[in-house]
């Protein structure tokens, strides 16, 4: 039999190929079972690196960093593709399948500051970098004294807007702050029940064509259980609000045991009125629970979150 060479679709920025790279580990450590020869990773730029100035929402919204991505798979010029989940559309592309999750990182937000301040002692009309409404109606929340401002780029690049005084502070994610190594830029760490998470912050999402039987093989492999069951409960949160880009919305599901928690909330569109809920069910029932909530949060908001 033939060994099978696989290729690998990945965003090139340097964060997008650590998760690349996480895949194709765990990709050759079952390699022998599937006759697998090589991985390769394919660097793919995609319209949300190229434009980095303006919002998601106002150039196509999150499918800027997936659809050529996507569109390579589609005509088969990769075999998979990984993403960070966080920046998928919640409905699935037509003829794609993404069942497979890799183990969940640290989902938590970070504040990065000048001199290392806590958010709360940062002085009054202190800028705030965020390209996130969640985020911005989220700090707003705590403190509306501060200002916030758009900020685009990877993490390289909001790290050295700040240092260049162009903010007194910007908010990102743990994960990205972990894998590039740059931890010791944190200022604070916000817990989950804090800062609410986007639905599936820090999972790294494996996708291939819906037909193609020999990758979904080697996915059943690979995927990890327990962040499946997340992310069924907190992407179908954002399913049922049908929300895009500026709707401000974050879930976390934790488990513990055969339980799974659920906790999800909602901000109108101008940010002055939030919404939330929080349920448990067994683990088995993670897609409805999903579900549950975001009816829930559709019910309270009446509709004042959608343009």
């Amino acid at each position: 039999m033939k060994s099978k060479k696989i290729i690998i679709g990945s965003r090139a920025s340097k964060l997008a190929l650590i998760y690349a790279e996480k895949a194709k580990e765990m990709i050759l450590k079952i390699s022998k079972e599937f006759n697998i020869e090589s991985v390769e990773i394919k660097k793919i730029t995609t319209t949300g690196d190229l434009n980095q100035k303006v919002r998601l929402s106002e150039i196509g919204g999150k499918g800027l960093f997936s659809t050529k991505i996507e569109k390579e798979l589609i005509e088969n010029k990769i075999h998979i593709a990984v993403h960070a989940l966080k920046d998928m559309p919640s409905d699935e592309t037509k003829g794609l399948s993404t069942n497979c999750f890799l183990q969940r990182n640290d989902p938590r937000e970070v504040l990065i500051s000048k001199n290392k301040i806590k958010f709360k002692n940062l002085n009054q009309n202190s800028i705030i970098g965020t390209s996130s409404y969640r985020r911005e109606f989220q700090l707003k929340n705590k403190r509306n004294d501060l200002k916030y401002k758009l900020i685009r780029g990877n993490v390289d690049t909001r790290i050295k807007k700040l240092k260049e005084n162009l903010y007194d502070a910007i908010i990102l994610s743990y994960v990205g702050i972990n894998f590039l190594n740059l931890k010791e830029n944190i200022s604070e760490i916000f817990p989950t029940n804090e800062i609410i998470p986007s639905a599936g912050q820090g999972v790294i999402a494996l996708q291939c064509k819906s037909d193609d039987l020999f990758i979904k093989n080697i996915f059943k492999k690979i995927n990890d259980e327990e962040t499946f069951h997340s992310v069924q409960a907190e992407r179908n949160v954002l399913k049922v609000l049908e929300g895009d880009c500026e709707t401000a919305v974050g879930a976390i599901s934790t488990i513990n045991n055969k339980n799974i928690t659920l906790e999800a909330e909602l901000f109108s569109l101008d940010g002055k009125e939030r919404f939330y809920c929080k349920s448990t069910k067994d683990i088995k029932y993670a897609a409805e629970l999903g579900l549950e909530i975001g009816e829930n949060l559709k019910k309270q908001s009446m509709g004042s979150y959608k343009k």
